[in-house]
């Protein structure tokens, strides 16, 4: 599981088929679903084969097609950097929408992240981002930001990086 809120919290992209629990190879297309429970967002990965037999009766609240990559293990950093704080203040009770929104556009121009997917959540619409490297899915938020608020929004992460960087 990722270290989220309990609502947010989303488990990691797996390596094998949540209904035929095949492993996937390496390049092959792969279908996230994710269902909004009770208790939250359940994450589940389907083969092209089961993408196509399930019962499609059961609708998931977003999905998207991916190619199967093996998940990496990052290298330990010794400062905080802008993905490290992202995912700390996603894992957070509550996440500053503003400061997350501006560091998930960052780490997408930056590769790290993508969007897959723009949703109209209970609370508004949210982007759905999937980490590169793990496969871990973010939901973010849209704070629906002004042109005259952005720089502040900015000054705000720069100070959070700020402080992330000078902690020990």
């Amino acid at each position: 599981m990722n270290p989220l809120p309990s609502e947010w919290a989303i488990r990691h992209r797996a390596d094998a088929c949540a209904v035929t629990q095949r492993r996937f190879v390496p390049g092959e297309y792969f279908y996230t679903l994710l269902f909004h429970d009770a208790d939250g967002y359940r994450r589940e990965d389907l083969s092209e084969e089961a993408w196509f037999n399930r019962n499609q009766n059961i609708q998931p609240f977003s999905f998207w097609k991916s190619r199967y990559e093996p998940q990496r293990t990052p290298e330990p950093l010794i400062r905080e950097n802008a993905e490290q704080l992202f995912c700390h203040l996603m894992a957070s009770n509550d996440p500053p929408a503003n400061a997350c929104y501006v560091l998930a556009v960052m780490l997408e121009r930056k590769r790290l992240l993508k969007q897959v997917k723009t949703e109209q959540g209970p609370k508004g619409r949210v982007l759905i981002y999937e980490h590169n490297a793990t496969g871990d899915v973010f939901i973010v938020p849209d704070p629906q930001l002004r042109l005259d608020e952005l720089e502040n929004v900015q000054g705000e992460v720069a100070q959070l990086l700020g402080t992330a960087a000078a902690a020990p």
